[in-house]
């Protein structure tokens, strides 16, 4: 398996800090507000890559965090007139239930930084003791970025005038402008911590150093995780001030791959909240099935920027609705879970960087080649058995044609509708078994009238939207 690294800049194979597993963090969600498309996608390639890694016989363990601490959620809170606990419960189920619509596994831990200031603490006990932080006469503590010789070496950035006049906050205080909070004195009547080094927050970065030590990394271990994961956003300064933390606090580095997925813009645009164009999830999930957005989110390579429009959506579900066609022809025969040469070119693909390009074009022509079959006489048995197995391994590994294949067909139908059809398909099979003809076509028009096609099949009576 070979996975690009964000700060080598070329692809890995990958090798694991311990023999037959793999550990994964991936930097999660503020939960102050509803998921947009950006936390959709980057949820996406890392459930993706957890996938991908379980299907080359990995012992995954994988974490992704829930930001609970920030200043944006003290300022809902007071422009809400809401406690902070019921804006962060709401927000995490929140993006709970979305990414579920979606497909997204839930990780294997999901800590939060409420419940990791202990650790927290420790670590910049360690930073303050070994003489790379500082404690400002205002009670803030520092990273002191000029005691890390490695910092910068993860981004290649370099610091130049711009960025030291951005990054001029409290520079009475600072040693140097590109010094970071580790923790934030607070005196106001906000909600605050009480630390050994007195009331305050936790600075941001800090809080996924902290997580990691405490629920990922090993003793003696060269690296605290194989894979740290994020948006291209938090390369720099965030995963960059995390690396340094974790360097120079203990005896190993942060990751041995990195890997960012790249920006969502909308029809050409960079998403962002200010520019008034940040598509929430929630509102594309009224309009398009989950598992189209997750088809769509997921038909780019990671790396590249995405670039989201209706028009290329549309042609996204009619790709995913070959899958589901094909799984409709089959409906009703067993699954099996046969190895099949397809199998191995699916997963040879996804394994180099998650190509998905490659894996896609090898669904799409395994799925043309056996329409072609299908349609030829015959009962093609043996066929059939390998195309149940191919398609529930794209399941698997990819999360495409989870549902039943004709209820895919029924999004967009509301529940009251859906409870009136079902009630006439019903009263339709009493007539038919009455065989009381005029009836049970009577009943067949008024079905069709809801505007979905009817398929009578040895399992049952199915319906479809036109």
């Amino acid at each position: 398996m070979y996975i690009y690294d964000s700060v080598q800049k070329t692809k890995r194979e990958f090798t694991p800090l311990v023999e037959g597993k793999a550990s994964l963090y991936v930097c999660g969600p503020t939960v102050y507000d509803d998921s947009h498309l950006g936390h959709a996608k980057s949820a996406l390639v890392f459930d993706l890559l957890s996938r991908v890694l379980k299907a080359n016989g990995y012992d995954v363990t994988y974490a992704r965090n829930i930001t609970d601490i920030d200043d944006k959620i003290i300022k809902k809170a007071a422009e809400s007139g809401k406690d902070i606990k019921e804006i962060t419960d709401f927000y995490t189920d929140a993006f709970h239930k979305e990414m579920d619509a979606i497909g997204v596994s839930r990780p294997d831990i999901e800590p939060k930084a409420t419940e990791s200031l202990d650790a927290m603490y420790e670590l910049i006990q360690k930073l303050i003791d070994s003489g790379h932080a500082y404690k400002t006469s205002e009670g803030d503590i520092y990273f002191d970025t000029s005691s890390d010789g490695e910092y910068l070496s993860l981004s290649s950035r370099v610091q130049d005038e711009d960025d030291k006049l951005q990054r001029v906050e409290n520079s009475l205080q600072k040693r140097n402008p590109a010094d970071f909070a580790l923790w934030k004195s607070v005196k106001d009547n906000t909600i605050t911590f009480n630390s050994p080094f007195g009331e305050g927050r936790p600075g941001w970065h800090l809080e996924c150093s902290a997580m990691i030590e405490k629920h990922l990394a090993h003793e003696g271990a060269e690296f605290a995780v194989d894979i740290h994961g994020g948006g291209a956003d938090l390369l720099f300064p965030h995963h960059e001030n995390e690396a340094a933390q974790t360097r120079c606090a203990t005896n190993h580095a942060l990751a041995n791959y990195w890997m960012h997925n790249g920006f969502v813009n909308i029809d050409g645009e960079k998403m962002s909240k200010s520019l008034g164009n940040s598509f929430f999830l929630k509102d594309a999930l009224k309009e398009y099935d989950g598992e189209v957005l997750r088809f769509y989110l997921l038909s780019t390579h990671y790396r590249s920027n995405f670039n989201f429009n209706t028009q290329d959506l549309a042609t996204s579900k009619k790709r995913l609705d070959k899958i589901y066609r094909l799984k409709k022809r089959l409906f009703g025969l067993a699954d099996c879970t046969d190895a099949t040469p397809f199998k191995e070119s699916l997963l040879k693909a996804l394994s180099d960087d998650m190509n998905v390009s490659s894996a896609l074009a090898l669904i799409e022509a395994f799925i043309s080649s056996t329409n072609e079959v299908l349609d030829t006489a015959g009962k093609h048995k043996e066929l059939k058995r390998e195309t149940i197995s191919n398609l529930a391994y794209i399941e698997k590994i990819l999360g495409f044609g989870s549902k039943n294949a004709y209820e895919y067909f029924q999004f967009g139908v509301d529940a009251h509708t859906k409870l009136q059809i079902f009630d006439l398909i019903v009263k339709r099979d009493e007539a038919k078994k009455e065989k009381n003809f005029q009836e049970s076509d009577k009943l067949r028009d008024e079905i069709l009238a809801f505007g979905v096609n009817i398929m009578d099949t040895p399992q049952g009576t199915f319906w479809e939207k036109v």
